[in-house]
């Protein structure tokens, strides 16, 4: 199997992010007069400067509650430690005492409060104050300045994090990505710049889907991370299937008729294959007893997958048929490609054959309807959103608009990302990328 290239990532917008946020809070120290601890300003900027923006207000939050219940508590065990008059192990031994028992009063107070995810910054802050100084002369003072500083430290991770270049937003496309050797590596998942990405651009609300021969149970497992809103183009344009509510949105169905004929053909060779059917929103994949070695061995492969359902049947009985799929020697299958043929079902019906990359020597053949094209799935897709204007990502140059190189993954996001976004200053020829 090819393997990719390993490339060195490139320094992302986050990690720059982050410098700038550090950078800012030294001139804030300085025009602060070096007051504060510039180092607590930044902690907290860094814990803010986050992949996606509603990461950053959370983690903003559980900052800001955790280092007021800190601060009041350290403000509590200096006040108290300057009302006792101790020296030498016993003054180590009370403080060591004191400040233990306080962890217990602060975490319980995460709880009670219903704030748990706030209780290791609590926790910090309290430690910070009682143990580095608990001999300060004004605690009111220092307990002030801690929680300016980490307040001046959210803000400016906020502030840094939110803010971007003036782009326009073309919701008016709707951008479509093939998978195998576009979007996934060989490894069937995406790159971690693509990820973030991606889902950046789809919280945001960009118009993409996926149109792939994959199944959806396929499509699943890579996908699992990725916040698609829109119902992918799947089984090469048979079903417009929905991955966040496991439903069928459009299904291309062979008629009974077709079906009777295929399996006639099928048969007269002495072959058998899979028959995908979709009954009510759940996928059944069909087949009968008598099949060989290498059927045997996808069928133990793919039928690990909650979401692939086989059954031993009668394929006469057989409705709501997606598509048929054999596999066998290339010769064998070419056979059976010219037998549908003399029985003028080639013209009816979408017949697609290529070889197998994991059995040389063996072919796939899958029969649709003959309406079941990523094309028609496109159209109707584009109806239901009201838009007008695609842009296709793929690697057959001929069938799409964005040629990406097999192997060069993370392109797709590159060039959706300059086409979804472009900056407002650009032509509108250069924004739309063609």
């Amino acid at each position: 199997m090819k393997k990719d290239k390993y490339v060195l990532p490139p320094i992302g917008l986050r990690i720059i992010k982050s410098a700038i946020a550090v950078f800012v809070c030294f001139l804030i120290s300085f025009l602060r007069g070096e007051s504060g601890i510039v180092f607590y300003s930044q902690l907290a900027a860094l814990w803010c400067v986050q992949i996606y923006k509603s990461y950053t207000k959370k983690n903003a939050m559980q900052r800001t509650i955790g280092t007021c219940i800190g601060a009041v508590y350290g403000l509590v065990f200096l006040l108290g430690k300057r009302s006792l008059v101790m020296t030498g192990f016993t003054e180590q031994l009370v403080n060591a005492l004191a400040i233990s028992g306080l962890i217990v009063l602060v975490l319980y107070t995460t709880v009670v409060l219903q704030k748990k995810q706030a209780s290791y910054f609590s926790c910090v802050v309290f430690l910070s104050i009682a143990v580095n100084h608990v001999g300060d002369a004004n605690p009111y003072l220092f307990v002030w300045n801690r929680f300016l500083d980490t307040m001046i430290g959210i803000a400016v991770g906020i502030g840094v994090n939110q803010f971007s270049l003036p782009v326009d937003r073309r919701k008016d496309i709707l951008f479509i990505s093939g998978l195998d050797d576009t979007l996934l590596h060989h490894a069937d998942n995406l790159s971690d710049y693509s990820k973030v990405e991606l889902n950046r651009m789809l919280d945001d609300g960009v118009n993409f889907t996926l149109s792939t021969m994959r199944t959806p149970a396929s499509l699943i497992e890579p996908m699992r991370d990725i916040r698609l809103k829109l119902p992918v183009i799947a089984m090469d344009g048979a079903v417009l299937y929905d991955i966040n509510t496991y439903s069928y949105r459009k299904v291309y169905l062979i008629s009974k008729e077709s079906s009777h004929h295929v399996l006639q053909c099928i048969r007269q060779l002495g072959l058998t294959c899979f028959v995908n059917s979709v009954v009510e929103d759940t996928l059944f994949i069909y087949y009968e007893a008598c099949i060989d070695g290498v059927q045997k061995e996808i069928m133990d492969s793919l039928r690990r997958s909650p979401y692939r359902n086989y059954v031993q049947s009668d394929l006469d009985k057989t409705t709501n048929i997606v598509y048929f799929m054999c596999i066998y020697p290339s010769p064998v299958i070419e056979e059976l490609y010219e037998l549908l043929e003399q029985n003028h079902l080639i013209g009816n019906l979408k017949v697609v054959k290529y070889d197998s990359q994991d059995h040389p020597g063996y072919s796939y053949i899958k029969i649709y309807n003959g309406n079941a094209t990523r094309e028609n799935m496109t159209h109707y897709l584009l109806h239901s959103l009201g838009i007008t204007k695609t842009i296709t990502f793929g690697s057959i140059p001929e069938r799409c608009d964005v040629w990406i190189e097999p192997g060069n993954t993370d392109k797709v996001v590159h060039e959706l990302k300059r086409r979804y976004e472009p900056y407002k200053w650009l032509p509108q020829k250069e924004k739309i990328g063609k």
